[in-house]
């Protein structure tokens, strides 16, 4: 039987988990032409079936090794000076179009802690109504925000808080978020600003790092009494794919070196595959300098001498320490936005996994973080003109040392920051 190869359309991702059919029951022996003909029907369906999902399957497996163009986007110039690169925003892939009246719907997930809080001052500083999608810890409300943004494929989130004395079947939220979602690209660019003291000055770092592999697949079990086994699973494409899109973004954003981020020194086999798949990208990149460093000497080098490093990949677990040092080194998890990107979704955040819940309903959160984050859905819609409009509000109250919040050296509330954005905005419009 001979099988054409078109398979029309249909998402990015395949459904691994089903089966590619159940199998057809042996039939005894009939005499009845009639009924061998009606067997034959069935086999010759199912047969089809299972074709056009093995065909399917192996769509899917060459999108991820060939991943789609990487367009970048970003407002360099600021007041005369050159400004955070915050603002970027890449489209790997086609945003959703308007809605009619050019309404765009975005799904905000408020999360735990000082999410639910800062979504509020959002809503007042766009203005407008948005598609809100409340969820908490549970898996039902975490699965429904999943669909809503399966809807929208943009969203603005806050933090899913892990709580670690539920048993180990309850996997962490935020990871069961980014791999359903296959939100593969954490992108995050720290820079320093003019009016936030920190120790380190002129720090200006572009980190990306694979979310959904590795340690993130959340496969742990016990093989016998007192013994864990914890899986690190990691498919060639995912760190290929990773790796070329930090490279095309640190080609765009004018980047000259990218450092691959491991410990291949003893996982010369998990963390040696990342290694040697940023090598083969790396080749096609002459125009930057690439250097492998290991996760122990990156820390290290981070906080005493981070004005060395450029653009950096790696894999999950070490990107979420880097993400945290990083954040601390700029001012706080209050500053800086957090991008995710997948083939089809795109949902930003702040970069931080802390809820913040020592500072809920105190009305004293950071909301820069997060109206950054707003901005970059903004120009990822295409919106790019609201987006600037916001932006350059934004930078402009952070650089201001007369309206700060108290994680940055301040005595002043939320609400004033955000009322002296909206202040800024109305005077420029």
């Amino acid at each position: 039987m001979s099988v054409q190869n078109r398979v029309q359309g249909g998402r990015d991702n395949c459904d691994r988990g089903k089966n590619f059919g159940s199998r057809i029951p042996p039939k005894e022996a009939s005499s009845s032409q009639e009924e061998k003909h009606v067997f034959l029907h069935k086999l010759n369906l199912h047969l089809w079936i299972m074709a056009l999902k093995m065909l399917t399957a192996a769509r899917c497996s060459v999108k991820a090794v060939f991943p789609p163009t990487i367009l970048g986007h970003s407002w360099e110039i600021f007041l005369g000076h050159e400004t955070s690169l915050r603002s970027f925003s890449f489209k790997h892939n086609i945003p959703p179009a308007a809605k009619y009246g050019g309404w765009h719907a975005v799904t905000m997930i408020p999360g735990d802690g000082i999410g639910p809080e800062l979504m509020l001052h959002i809503k007042n500083v766009f203005r407008h109504e948005v598609q809100i999608t409340s969820t908490s810890s549970e898996e039902e409300e975490v699965h429904s925000a999943i669909m809503a943004v399966h809807q929208n494929h943009v969203a603005l989130k806050g933090n899913f808080e892990t709580d670690y004395n539920l048993p180990p079947s309850h996997k962490s939220q935020n990871s069961v978020f980014r791999s359903t979602l296959d939100l593969y690209a954490n992108v995050i660019h720290f820079k320093s600003s003019l009016g936030v003291e920190t120790r380190h000055k002129n720090i200006d770092i572009l980190v990306v790092w694979e979310s959904t592999e590795g340690e993130y697949s959340n496969l742990e079990h016990k093989s016998v009494k007192g013994v864990i086994e914890s899986l690190e699973i990691i498919p060639k494409a995912k760190p290929l794919h990773v790796a070329e899109y930090a490279f095309q973004l640190a080609q765009q954003m004018g980047c000259e070196k990218v450092t691959a981020v491991h410990k291949a020194n003893i996982m010369k086999l998990g963390d040696g595959l990342f290694l040697q798949c940023c090598r083969e990208v790396a080749s096609c990149y002459p125009q930057l300098i690439f250097e492998g460093m290991i996760v122990d000497s990156t820390t290290m080098q981070l906080v005493s001498w981070p004005q060395q490093f450029d653009a950096m990949v790696m894999p999950s677990l070490y990107g979420n320490i880097v993400n945290n040092v990083c954040t601390e080194l700029v001012g706080g998890a209050g500053l800086v936005p957090s991008a995710n990107y997948g083939h089809i979704h795109a949902v930003f955040e702040m970069p931080s996994r802390q809820s913040g819940k020592t500072i809920t309903n105190k009305n004293v959160a950071n909301p820069t973080a997060m109206l950054l984050a707003s901005c970059i859905i903004l120009d990822y819609l295409k919106l790019h003109s609201y987006a600037t409009s916001i932006r350059i509000a934004v930078l402009a109250s952070m650089e201001d040392k007369d309206i700060q919040t108290p994680d940055i050296g301040g005595q002043d509330t939320t609400s004033d920051v955000i009322q002296n954005v909206i202040d800024d905005i109305s005077v420029a419009n």
